[in-house]
């Protein structure tokens, strides 16, 4: 990491006064009958970084609220009925993760986009996005087909700087070199390896990013440092497995990487 980008590495931690929903309170909502593990993966991101992680699927959808139990203990899981409470008391806002692309999802992803809270937006959440409806406080984390299909534009540096000045958004658009576009601004995120190319690695990506966004004003520090922690997360990985890791193993490797990282400065972020 070089010097300019130091300034944009954020990693939270705790006062020593602090006390339990005072170091980041997240809200996941996503899944599907038939993506019911792309919550999971953003939840177990998630729950390493921030107090508490809060989750919400549809109503048709107890079959997701029952295996996310079983993955972690360090997940809440709410009804609908308390979905607009939390959506409330969340510092972040997580959606899109393995939700299904119709008008339901459409709706509830302007319903969060309409609060002007802080939120990352994420898979199916940019299928069905409205642009007009984006804000300063949003953060989008497409792949290139999803910012072709947010947008109507090429998925290009050219293009995300444009997007995320005229929607006044933060967008970080991933790929071999992720790109991260903040009010027209660019800068390139290096590393990671092939082996992160499997499913559900950018559904970690995304619980991780909302995680530290809880816990940081700053959309592009934010982005910044999930992408960049990411990376270095599937590059130790690689040492040690080669190409034959899992997204469950990143997501658990994530605090490995995050203590390594902050122990190398010489100064709390």
């Amino acid at each position: 990491m070089n010097k300019s980008m130091e300034s944009l590495f954020c990693l939270p931690a705790p006062l020593a006064a602090s006390h339990k929903g005072q170091n980041g309170v997240v809200l996941i909502i996503g899944g599907s009958k038939t993506y019911h593990g792309a919550p999971i993966l953003a939840a177990l991101a998630a729950r390493h970084f921030c107090d508490l992680v809060y989750f919400s699927s549809t109503d048709e959808n107890n079959k997701i609220i029952k295996r996310m139990k079983i993955a972690t203990p360090n997940v809440i899981c709410l009804p609908p009925s308390l979905r607009k409470k939390y959506l409330a008391k969340a510092d972040c806002i997580l959606i899109g993760n393995g939700m299904d692309v119709n008008s339901k999802t459409k709706r509830l992803v302007g319903a969060v986009l309409k609060m002007k809270k802080k939120c990352v937006l994420d898979a199916s959440a940019l299928r069905v996005l409205s642009p007009s409806l984006l804000h300063e406080k949003a953060i989008l984390t497409p792949h290139s087909l999803e910012f072709r299909a947010a947008f109507g534009a090429p998925p290009s540096e050219k293009s995300a700087a444009k997007m995320s000045e005229k929607c006044r958004c933060t967008i970080l658009l991933k790929g071999r070199e992720d790109i991260l576009a903040s009010q027209g601004k660019i800068i390139h995120i290096t590393g990671g390896n092939a082996g992160m190319t499997k499913g559900g690695t950018g559904d970690v990506l995304a619980g991780l990013l909302c995680a530290l966004y809880s816990q940081n004003d700053s959309p592009a520090s934010a982005a910044y440092t999930a992408a960049y922690l990411n990376k270095r997360a599937g590059e130790r990985l690689f040492e040690r497995l080669g190409y034959y890791f899992s997204s469950e193993e990143l997501a658990e490797e994530l605090p490995f990487a995050a203590n390594a990282l902050y122990k190398g400065f010489k100064k709390p972020f």
